[in-house]
């Protein structure tokens, strides 16, 4: 196995259950390879919701949501699969070919919906990827208010970036 650069940012899994919201802290692999995420979510047992929130590198976020017909994916940002893998294997597993290099337009890909169960329905949650004055940090913070687990959310970020 090669070394890699770190990359930037977090990883947290969301799990909701009984009614209440949990936030943990994912490997940083979780950051560089789509599968060590994936994988890192499927061995949380839960009857309720889980999912995962990356934040990569004040570049983009990328919502991770397992399910029993398969994985649920949003890339807020389809051009970060040019420069990093994570995103590339997103749209790989998402069957979407990278946008040209030229091409410097903003759009998520994926399931917009990914969220509406938890409170954010697709067109809000595409309000808040479109917010490119924001950092991913602060987008995630936004989805976090909006399904109603900001104050784990905000908690683990405190411990983490300490």
């Amino acid at each position: 196995m090669s070394l890699q650069e770190p990359v930037a940012g977090f990883a947290v899994a969301v799990v909701r259950e009984d009614g209440k919201w949990r936030c943990d802290s994912m490997g940083a692999d979780a950051l560089r390879e789509l599968d060590s995420a994936i994988t890192e979510l499927r061995k949380l047992r839960s009857t309720g919701a889980v999912f995962g929130m990356l934040a990569v590198d004040d570049e983009f976020f990328l919502l991770i949501r397992p399910s029993p017909a398969g994985m649920a994916l949003l890339l807020s940002d389809a051009a970060a699969a040019l420069d990093y893998d994570v995103a590339a294997d997103a749209l790989d597993l998402l069957r979407v070919d990278p946008p040209d290099e030229e091409d410097d337009e903003l759009w998520p890909e994926g399931s917009l919906d990914i969220l509406a169960d938890l409170g954010l329905p697709a067109p809000e949650l595409q309000v808040i990827t479109a917010e490119v004055d924001l950092y991913p940090d602060q987008q995630l913070q936004m989805i976090a208010q909006r399904c109603g687990f900001a104050g784990e959310f905000n908690t683990l970020l405190d411990r983490i970036q300490q």
